[in-house]
């Protein structure tokens, strides 16, 4: 019972408790900047409990129950999983998220956020070296079978998606017992 009671001042910590983290990125000697947060007990729990658990991925949490993925990403993993917040999913065109939500689009939605998951535990700190070894971007193969382009621009790290929208990653390394999340400020999309 005291862990149920104490789950929600550890993600509104998560949300509020931020350390940076910074890595070079190649021979340009910029630093890379993601804010790496912590969130008690994430560990115990699996990537989409976290979810569940964080207000700011309610929309998020909405489509993965609508898309019937909740099983499989609770499966054993290891995941990576870039989780866009409730305001990038307002960036959307008006109406989008309504329209996906329905079961008719069910096969769509799924394609979507399958492409918002990559098999494996992909940290910070692997992801920027990752980068970095790679000459400043790197493409990864994601669960739907499309590719997220990772880049370092300035002192950000960035998602481009197969339309050519980027994306921020805005908080890292939200570990659970099966993978990985990634905070990003945009919905990415495969072609």
């Amino acid at each position: 019972m005291k862990k149920i009671l104490l789950l929600p001042i550890a993600v509104l910590m998560m949300v509020f408790i931020a350390q940076t983290a910074t890595a070079q990125c190649g021979s340009h000697k910029q630093k890379a900047k993601a804010v790496r947060v912590h969130y008690n007990n994430a560990s115990s729990d699996d990537i989409v409990s976290i979810a569940i658990n964080s207000p700011v991925h309610t929309t998020l949490v909405a489509a993965v129950k609508a898309a019937d993925l909740v099983g499989t990403l609770q499966s054993e993993g290891p995941f990576t999983v870039f989780a866009p917040t409730n305001g990038a999913f307002n960036k959307l065109p008006e109406g989008t998220v309504e329209t996906l939500l329905k079961p008719t689009n069910k096969t769509t939605l799924t394609n979507i956020l399958t492409y918002h998951v990559l098999s494996g535990n992909f940290d910070s700190t692997t992801l920027v070296n990752t980068i970095k070894s790679n000459g400043g971007k790197v493409n990864l193969p994601t669960v739907n079978g499309g590719t997220l382009t990772a880049m370092i621009k300035g002192d950000k790290v960035m998602l481009k998606d197969e339309k050519g929208g980027t994306s921020t990653i805005t908080a890292v390394d939200l570990k659970g017992s099966n993978g990985i999340i990634h905070v990003i400020d945009t919905v990415v999309l495969p072609k």
